[in-house]
């Protein structure tokens, strides 16, 4: 099977049986995605979602979120993985909107990737999810099953899928594509024991390949 047999395959099956596929953090706008996308690094998505309500009740937008301090940020957030660092990150990124971006998140990935807390997959999301901008996100999840399906082949690093993914996925697709690739590493190729046996992927799959040969 060539990479591009593989590639086609695979959308296909998605598109098929996956016709919707979103993101699992609650937001209601730009601003609202990027705290949670910030707040869910190394964190679950059903953890941000416990925690941002009341946040984002309280401080609704980036000219509120700006007027108070990492201290009182930490207080509703300290139950998500790293809260020191993200309640800096989120009170940094907020006056860092109101200053440089009249308060409205940029849609350019190298404007995001200028607020503090928001990385490359960060901004990713945002451009994506937000902008449908034709950019992948790369998280553990995306990393490990791309990997695993054959779409990437020892990939080193994150930004290596992510342009491994880009080049061969057709453009209207590759925000989706970031869900669907998500999706599936969440619940059902999974990191330590993934469930072959119940995958729609499997015929296409090189991992599925290698390790059921007789």
């Amino acid at each position: 099977m060539t990479k591009k047999e593989r590639y086609q395959k695979i959308i296909e099956w998605f598109e098929a049986n996956v016709p919707v596929a979103e993101s699992e953090l609650h937001y209601k706008n730009a601003f609202e995605l990027t705290v949670a996308t910030i707040l869910a690094a190394q964190c679950t998505d059903k953890r941000v979602n416990m925690v941002t309500p009341r946040l984002l009740h309280d401080f609704p937008t980036p000219e509120v979120m700006a007027q108070t301090t990492s201290n009182v940020i930490y207080s509703y957030i300290k139950s998500v993985s790293y809260p020191n660092n993200k309640a800096k990150h989120l009170v940094g990124m907020a006056k860092m909107l109101v200053s440089d971006f009249n308060s409205v998140v940029p849609s350019d990935v190298k404007e995001l990737e200028k607020l503090p807390g928001v990385g490359r997959k960060t901004a990713n999301v945002v451009a994506s999810v937000i902008y449908n901008k034709p950019v992948m996100a790369v998280d553990t999840h995306v990393f490990r099953v791309s990997e695993r399906l054959g779409l990437t082949i020892n990939s080193k690093s994150p930004l290596q899928t992510e342009k491994e993914l880009t080049k061969h996925i057709p453009k209207n697709l590759i925000a989706k594509a970031h869900h669907w690739l998500i999706l599936h590493g969440r619940y059902i190729c999974v990191a330590r024991k993934p469930k072959c046996e119940e995958c729609g992927l499997k015929t296409w799959c090189r991992f599925y390949e290698n390790n059921t040969k007789k």
